[in-house]
């Protein structure tokens, strides 16, 4: 394994279980999920979209998981690197679609939260870029 790959393995990993977690979350808690986010979301544009929203970050987080253990495998066999890369982008996208969300709610300390899980992710990008 070359130097690189344990910060790569462990970024995925990172990855892998926010993102699996989440989804999991999603799927086993919907109605709890949707009932909050329902009044989150009240004075914002998308209040009438909130269950296609949550569906559509359901989603999103599930290919963002899967691509990154997909990801974590394929490094540990040496058979490329692809999934890893899908993985840490779809993951970008969707702490940005996140990150609007919470904006449009005008809340900030969500939004700062964010932030943290978007560092790692960007590393990632960096590193299965290159």
């Amino acid at each position: 394994m070359e130097l690189q790959n344990p910060v790569r393995l462990l970024l995925l990993l990172f990855l892998a279980i926010t993102f699996i977690q989440s989804g999991y979350d999603k799927l086993m808690y919907w109605k709890d999920n949707l009932n909050w986010l329902k009044s989150h979301f009240a004075k914002t544009p998308i209040k009438d979209m909130v269950p296609m929203s949550l569906g559509l970050i359901l989603a999103l987080e599930l290919i963002a998981g899967i691509a990154s253990a997909a990801g974590i495998i394929q490094l540990l066999t040496n058979s490329g690197e692809s999934f890893g890369f899908y993985g840490a982008v779809t993951s970008a996208v969707t702490l940005l679609f996140l990150l609007l969300g919470q904006r449009m709610a005008k809340d900030y300390e969500g939004a700062k939260t964010i932030v943290i899980y978007f560092i790692p992710t960007l590393l990632a990008v960096h590193l299965f870029a290159h």
